[in-house]
């Protein structure tokens, strides 16, 4: 008895769409995993600010003042501006902001009485304005996708009848 064999395998037809239907999978999924990527790092400036605001609200609590000193950054940023800290850093963090711990510690009259550093490289640079005393403005600003449209998150303080309370804002939605 003599058997015929016969080819198997896939048709063009059948490859064509396999090729589709990858292809219409990748047009949505590629999207939804960047805008994911954005929310993922827009947090590093909402956790921040939130550190900076506790940390004042117990400073004012204990001593009945914020701190009253507009603090920038304490370390010089080579490409701050329109581009952010893009490129700033090395790699693997080529488009993060390079800290320098010590020099949070370092500044006794204002991130110190804050009790606030960063410690790695970062995706925002942050700023504190205490004057005259009773309120604070915090901030937050980056370009997380090096595009040259940066973000500001904004945290505002005030001490009304001796009670502190924060308020973060964030920045309008599709902004970056």
């Amino acid at each position: 008895m003599i058997r015929k064999l016969t080819q198997r395998g896939f048709t063009l037809i059948e490859l064509m769409i396999v090729v589709a239907i990858i292809g219409i999978l990748a047009a949505v999924a590629i999207p939804a995993f960047m805008d994911y990527m954005k929310k993922s790092k827009k947090t590093e400036a909402s956790l921040q600010l939130n550190k900076i605001g506790k940390n004042a609200k117990t400073m004012y609590i204990e001593k009945q003042t914020y701190a009253t000193v507009s603090l920038p950054v304490p370390q010089p940023l080579p490409m701050r501006g329109i581009t952010g800290c893009c490129g700033a850093g090395v790699p693997p963090n080529a488009n993060k902001c390079p800290q320098v711990p010590g020099s949070f510690v370092a500044d006794t009259t204002g991130w110190a009485q804050l009790e606030f550093q960063i410690d790695e490289p970062s995706l925002f640079v942050y700023s504190y304005d205490g004057s005259p005393g009773t309120s604070f403005v915090a901030l937050a600003q980056g370009d997380l996708d090096c595009d040259g449209t940066e973000i500001t998150y904004t945290m505002n303080g005030t001490a009304i009848s001796g009670n502190p309370a924060v308020e973060l804002i964030e920045p309008p939605a599709n902004t970056d």
